[in-house]
């Protein structure tokens, strides 16, 4: 593997943890306490290696520009906005949300959760999106 696998795993690490948490979500809303917190963890340990993997690869490669023009240019960039405005915004959230349920916090955890679910979900699956139409578009 070298950098330029990297997009590629990108995109799956966040498929991955969009599966994760969702399940972990799943499990929650039917009692399944420790089953919620595995997924959990586990999207948790998966969107730190995107981190790294993520850094990495722009560290070596730079910004990498979306060459098509006309329309798709212009959702490419919503999409890319949107998901970069709130990838910032959710790591602090998800850390957040994780130390409430550490610390067993669970009317606090929950009350983040509900924001930092569907927010977790939306930057990892346009992740993945933004991914397919960079590179394989």
């Amino acid at each position: 593997m070298d950098v330029t696998d990297l997009p590629a795993l990108n995109a799956t690490l966040n498929l991955t943890s969009a599966i994760l948490v969702t399940t972990g979500i799943y499990f929650i809303r039917n009692g399944r306490k420790a089953a919620h917190r595995a997924c959990m963890l586990t999207a948790l340990a998966v969107s730190a290696v995107f981190l790294v993997s993520y850094l990495v690869y722009h560290y070596n490669v730079g910004s990498v520009p979306f060459e098509r023009e006309g329309p798709i240019r212009t959702v490419y960039l919503a999409i890319l906005l949107s998901h970069t405005v709130l990838a910032v915004a959710i790591v602090p959230m998800v850390l957040r949300t994780a130390y409430l349920a550490w610390r067993e916090r669970f009317v606090e955890h929950t009350r983040i959760a509900r924001w930092t679910f569907p927010i977790w979900i939306y930057v990892s699956v346009t992740g993945v999106v933004v991914y397919l139409m960079l590179y394989r578009m």
